[in-house]
């Protein structure tokens, strides 16, 4: 772009150039009409210079309002299915039972508390009484997990869709297990490409924006939160756009 703009900047000024000569060489009745062609042209390239500079900035603007919307439901996706996993031990790759699960899950309150109490075993062997530590959990009740993470609202029903771009899509849900030190761990990953919120927009600036690598911007082609290929459950969006943890 810049390459672009620098040679913008070099045509206006040779075409000015131009317009001068024209005006001290060029017979008088010629003038006029070449002067405008020139102008006209002049005009051209400035404008094509300022849409060079601004259009980024338009892109940038409605690229951070669109991922702002669509990183709020990947936030609200991921809290669902760690609670869904803290009550399952696993994590669904199926929107309808998470939503379902959301309205008639509990979360369990238990407290945790340290006792002694005899040891028969030893108390038998030594003659004495023999005492041993242990720890007793209590079930104090249940929390909805509605209330516990959504309060009065109901927008847990529609964070399967993508809030910006392309009407109608849906954020891709994925769940299973990875093998990490012999043992099965759950995981999950939800996402959606960045084409799909970018659809409508300059289609160059869509393509540099997938091949984005930044500490300050989402890499890759995809917003997402989770993965399947490690244990993870942060979002891939830094934290200008809201908090990955």
């Amino acid at each position: 772009m810049l390459k672009f703009i620098l040679i913008a900047v070099a045509a206006i000024l040779l075409t000015i150039g131009l317009v001068k000569l024209i005006d001290k060489f060029i017979p008088s009745k010629f003038k006029p009409v070449i002067s405008i062609g020139l102008w006209v042209l002049i005009g051209f390239l400035a404008y094509q210079t300022y849409m060079s500079i601004y259009t980024p900035i338009l892109f940038n603007q409605e690229r951070n309002r669109r991922y702002t919307k669509v990183i709020k439901n990947l936030i609200d996706i991921r809290d669902s299915q760690l609670a869904y996993k803290q009550v399952n031990g696993k994590f669904t790759d199926n929107f309808d039972s998470l939503v379902k699960f959301i309205e008639n899950g509990k979360y369990t309150i238990i407290q945790r508390r340290d006792a002694s109490v005899i040891d028969e075993e030893l108390s038998r062997r030594f003659g004495v009484d023999t005492y041993k530590d242990i720890v007793i959990i209590d079930t104090l009740g249940f929390v909805s997990v509605k209330d516990s993470l959504f309060k009065k609202s109901n927008r847990y029903k529609t964070m399967m869709n993508v809030p910006a771009g392309k009407e109608g899509e849906k954020f891709q849900l994925e769940a299973g297990f990875i093998k990490q030190n012999d043992m099965n761990i759950p995981v999950f990953e939800a996402s959606v490409k960045k084409e799909v919120i970018l659809f409508d927009q300059d289609r160059d600036m869509i393509i540099q924006e997938n091949q984005v690598v930044s500490v300050d911007g989402v890499n890759g082609d995809a917003l997402k939160v989770g993965s399947m290929n490690e244990v993870n459950t942060n979002g891939n969006w830094p934290k200008t756009y809201g908090s990955a943890e």
